[in-house]
């Protein structure tokens, strides 16, 4: 017996052993290869950059080789920054011939995300060079950024789904009572309706007024878009939203000028051949991806100066310390504040960063680290430029870590302002008394030693008025940095803060930003507030190493994460919401709630 044990436990030890050797040989050989097609990729003459519209988006997406290898969907992600920089070296490499959009089942990206890359193709058109889109179905996102392209081409039993916008919240009151769950809620601001949701079962006159504007404003913005790029007016369009063209065949799509061309997939790369000048056959034209391009862009020199312009990516929800969720506006990338304070401190007094530009596309989070950034941003300001580029969100906690900056430039789609502060704390007596059976008793030596202590009691009315007045007391702070950083009164800003949420367009004509543009237009501006004529690009925070990125891959955590975005598709993020609800409470200047718009 004991001989048989042993030689169970060797047998046991050695396929430990092996399964850890071959793990690391696996991991070495995809960075092997990772790094020999980073070395190899260059631009040939007659290139085509090919845009795959799949997946979902978010500011910025680390190479990962080894999710392709175990099936992970986050594979399928597409970072903002890599296409906004491949279409820009697209642009001014004379081998790139045009570009080609892959339209896919592609959703998820706020509309300022989608603004900012079409205006990327547009300014890509005025060199001359093609743009071709084509889509079994285009999702009316991947629509309006293909409206852009000189021809647009559909499967002839393909569909595009134009409906209009909406803008959907869910509300979970009647949940969180079946349960023996309330929220107390503290609030400053009419429309500070992110607590709503915990509270009512619809929408309040007050948050259905500022979503209608906010709708309207966004959905005016691309039937303009398109209208431009397809020459068909405003009114057309919206008449085809309201015929529910998304089951209409494809030979009513062309009819209506929402289309050029019908063609199988198959039959793409004749109709690209035809748009190339001097190129007869399909065979004859190569293609480069959007990550191989801009992976070119990011690895070329810029100069020898030394002097450095910095882009800081600040996306995601803002938080104190990381809590390794997942769900919210985007995705599980966080804000943290103790990390972002240390990386702006030493862009604070790294003397080759000539200029900042803060990136920001957060809907809020921590009111504290909030507060925090504000001060770290106020820190670079007295030392060198810093500006602000805003992305999809720029709201409540992401506008408190913008208001600072000496100039704000937002896209006319990005949602910002909200300007307010809400504090929000379980009380479970029910569930617990009752329905648990569970009995908390208190001994105490001061009137409030157990103030938050416990779920099991609702607060007191005292209690209550002592965490008001500290909301009370956060708005007051926050009106004031707002105030200051706009160079406006505090009861102005007053006036349009109470927790509204704008659009850029209507932000600028309140003072709230400077300019309406993109990333580059904030670029520009640091270029020009720096005095620099030769300078390189630069963006913080460094990005996990490849070594970094498979190892997390292998612990099964973002495994397991790409796979539940794969199974929930666009209801990933609201499942993160519930998942995340013990996250939200506390003192937040915050969009808890999960916005679902219609593209």
């Amino acid at each position: 017996m004991k001989q048989f044990l042993k030689y169970v436990f060797a047998t046991v030890v050695g396929i430990i052993i092996v399964s850890v050797v071959f793990t690391f040989f696996a991991i070495s050989t995809v960075i092997g290869m990772a790094s020999m097609k980073s070395a190899n990729t260059t631009v040939e003459d007659n290139t085509v950059l090919v845009i795959k519209m799949e997946g979902t988006m978010d500011e910025r997406v680390e190479d990962n080789p080894l999710g392709f290898l175990l099936g992970n969907s986050l594979a399928e992600q597409q970072g903002l920054s890599a296409i906004l920089k491949a279409i820009d070296r697209a642009k001014n490499e004379d081998k790139v011939k045009g570009i080609y959009i892959e339209a896919g089942s592609f959703m998820g990206a706020a509309p300022a995300m989608l603004q900012e890359i079409r205006n990327a193709l547009a300014d890509f058109k005025k060199t001359k060079k093609f743009i071709v889109s084509y889509g079994d179905i285009y999702t009316q996102g991947t629509y309006y950024l293909s409206s852009v392209a000189d021809s647009v081409i559909i499967n002839p039993q393909g569909m595009i789904d134009w409906h209009g916008m909406a803008m959907q919240t869910m509300y979970y009151k009647d949940l969180l009572e079946k349960v023996g769950v309330k929220m107390q809620v503290f609030k400053v601001g009419t429309y500070k309706s992110a607590v709503e949701p915990f509270l009512l079962n619809d929408m309040s006159e007050a948050n259905r007024e500022q979503l209608d504007v906010i709708a309207k404003e966004i959905w005016g913005n691309m039937v303009a878009d398109v209208s431009k790029s397809r020459n068909i007016t405003a009114q057309q369009l919206n008449v085809l939203a309201d015929s529910c063209m998304t089951f209409a065949s494809a030979t009513e799509y062309k009819k209506a000028k929402l289309v050029d061309k019908l063609a199988y997939s198959d039959e793409v790369p004749s109709i690209i051949c035809n748009m190339m000048k001097g190129v007869d056959d399909p065979d004859d034209y190569k293609t480069i991806t959007v990550n191989e391009l801009a992976s070119i862009a990011q690895s070329e020199p810029k100069g020898t100066s030394g002097n450095i312009i910095a882009v800081y990516y600040a996306y995601g929800d803002i938080v104190q310390e990381s809590s390794s969720g997942f769900g919210g506006l985007n995705g599980d990338h966080e804000i943290v504040g103790k990390t972002v304070i240390k990386d702006l401190q030493e862009l604070a007094e790294d003397d080759d960063v000539k200029a900042v530009v803060l990136r920001v596309n957060s809907g809020g989070g921590s009111a504290y680290a909030s507060e925090q950034i504000w001060h770290q941003v106020m820190n670079i300001k007295q030392k060198k430029p810093i500006i602000v580029s805003m992305g999809g969100y720029a709201a409540s906690g992401g506008y408190y870590i913008s208001c600072a900056a000496d100039w704000i430039v937002a896209e006319p789609t990005t949602l910002t302002g909200s300007i307010g502060i809400f504090g929000m704390f379980p009380e479970a007596s029910e569930l617990m008394n009752k329905k648990l059976g569970l009995h908390v008793a208190t001994v105490k030596t001061n009137k409030y030693a157990d103030l938050g202590l416990s779920m099991a009691r609702p607060f007191n009315e005292s209690e209550s008025a002592i965490i008001q007045r500290y909301i009370n007391n956060g708005y007051e702070l926050f009106t004031k940095r707002c105030a200051d950083g706009r160079k406006m009164k505090q009861n102005d800003i007053k006036a349009i803060a109470e927790g509204r949420v704008w659009t850029g367009v209507h932000a600028k004509q309140l003072g709230l930003v400077d300019q309406l543009g993109s990333l580059q237009d904030a670029i520009n501006v640091a270029e020009k507030r720096a005095k620099v004529k030769e300078y390189s690009i630069m963006e913080y925070p460094n990005s996990s190493s490849l070594l970094d990125n498979l190892l997390a891959e292998v612990s099964g955590n973002s495994y397991a994460d790409g796979q539940m975005k794969a199974a929930l598709g666009e209801y990933y993020d609201l499942f993160g919401q519930l998942k995340n609800i013990h996250s939200k409470t506390g003192i937040q200047a915050s969009l808890p709630y999960y916005l679902r718009f219609s593209l």
